[in-house]
């Protein structure tokens, strides 16, 4: 008896796997619910907000989903999101989603799929972690929730760690909460998405200034913000290094739990101009604020 591996790939010598662009909510809402957390930011991206930010390709063999990719758009690099069979992936990034330089995330299974048509960086691995309603144990602390006149003071502290300045109108589509002493903003948390409609929302952006590290500032930030969803939302997700024990350590305090390891890597579509490797370099550091 073949194994599933022959199977698929008999399959795709076949060409029983098609590829094709959607906009079909349905469809790619219940194939990503599958594994909503491992999907979680992608779930959040069927909002209409970002939804109209985004595309997205699917795979299909016999009539039946088997695969699908995000890629949300922006400045390059854009994040691209892949999920399900490694061969309706690689038919999806050969013929639908085809970035010259993007940020991948997908599970360490799905990297030699994608390396026949990309040069995949080195990186860390990631870790899902996930709470809910249930798990989760708040920590208190001297935090307040931010408002939007607070972008410029939030942008000041996260030029320490990194580049990506929020736009103007991120507190007010998200949650964020604060430490300030005498009147500076030290520490914070918030969110990279949220859905009402999915009942699921993306823990981000958690930095302390390095002079005040040590006092449990991300912790009690990071808590404030899980408590605002939680009002909301079922399920509260974030991302985290696998090599960042102390990260680590602060949200599962906070009843966060490990869903999944992934890989989140840059990735350079072969064949393509020098010019993104030279884009590639200025960018790499710039990615994910520190965590503290």
């Amino acid at each position: 008896m073949a194994t599933a591996t022959q199977q698929r790939r008999a399959r795709a010598q076949e060409g029983a796997i098609a590829a094709a662009p959607t906009r079909d909510k349905g469809l790619l809402r219940s194939f990503l619910e599958r594994d909503r957390l491992r999907a979680g930011y992608a779930v959040a991206d069927l909002e209409e907000r970002e939804f109209a930010k985004s595309r997205w390709g699917v795979a299909s063999a016999g009539g039946e989903p088997i695969a699908v990719a995000l890629e949300y758009g922006g400045l390059t690099p854009q994040p691209l999101f892949v999920m399900g069979d490694p061969d309706g992936i690689v038919a999806i990034l050969r013929d639908v989603i085809k970035p010259r330089l993007a940020y991948l995330a997908a599970d360490e299974s799905l990297l030699p799929a994608v390396a026949g048509l990309y040069r995949i960086d080195a990186g860390p691995p990631m870790v899902r972690m996930a709470v809910d309603r249930r798990t989760f144990a708040p920590v208190a602390g001297p935090v307040q929730r931010l408002a939007p006149p607070d972008i410029v003071d939030l942008n000041r502290l996260y030029g320490l760690g990194f580049a990506g300045w929020l736009p103007a109108d991120s507190i007010a589509n998200g949650v964020y909460y604060g430490v300030r002493i005498a009147g500076r903003l030290v520490a914070a948390a918030g969110t990279h998405v949220v859905s009402p409609e999915g009942r699921i929302a993306a823990v981000g952006n958690v930095m302390t200034h390095a002079d005040f590290r040590g006092r449990g500032f991300a912790k009690q930030t990071t808590s404030a913000v899980t408590q605002e969803l939680l009002r909301t939302c079922d399920d509260v997700v974030l991302n985290v290094r696998a090599d960042n024990p102390p990260a680590l350590a602060a949200y599962r305090a906070l009843g966060y739990r490990d869903h999944c390891h992934f890989e989140e890597r840059l990735v350079h579509r072969r064949g393509s101009a020098p010019w993104d490797s030279i884009v590639a370099y200025f960018t790499r550091a710039l990615l994910r604020p520190k965590e503290s």
